[in-house]
């Protein structure tokens, strides 16, 4: 009977164990991103030249710029979700504050959310069929004099020479 109940807690005990690094174990193993220039044109003629990291596989989608704690005033990162959809995003596990850009398939600048805020888990929607989604340091849209209609272009997207 003591031996019996011995068991019991050993077994409680491992899988409590096991339960807790289970919990604090990441999933998977942190994404590594590939990176380009990238180009904003204005539609005033400007040209503002940045340096993003390209998050193109699903599992580089969904780490994006989380844990990251800063990131340069010229880099950024271009999610392509590879088809024109209604995409929607979050801020879980990111710590600094971002604009996004949600770009159509040809480079347009459909809609841009200002200033999203680090940890909030409110969704941030493209408010309408986008193709990408670059996200820039908070207030960058507004320093640089990104609006909707300026046209972003990189490799990725295909509209270098355009």
């Amino acid at each position: 009977m003591i031996g019996n109940l011995l068991s019991r807690n050993i077994v409680s005990a491992v899988a409590a164990l096991t339960f807790f690094v289970a919990a604090i174990t990441p999933l998977s193993a942190e994404e590594t991103f590939s990176s380009e220039p990238l180009t904003i044109q204005t539609l005033d003629g400007k040209k503002h030249e940045f340096t993003v990291e390209l998050a193109t596989t699903d599992a580089q989608r969904q780490q994006g710029l989380m844990h990251r704690k800063s990131m340069g005033q010229t880099n950024g990162m271009l999610f392509d979700f590879k088809m024109d959809r209604e995409v929607t995003m979050w801020m879980r596990n990111t710590l600094i504050p971002l604009d996004m850009l949600f770009i159509s398939k040809a480079g347009k600048i459909e809609h841009i959310h200002a200033g999203a805020v680090p940890h909030s888990e409110s969704i941030i929607s493209s408010r309408g069929a986008v193709r990408y989604v670059l996200e820039l340091n908070g207030g960058s849209a507004k320093s640089f004099g990104i609006k909707t209609g300026d046209t972003v272009r990189s490799a990725q997207i295909g509209n270098i020479n355009q």
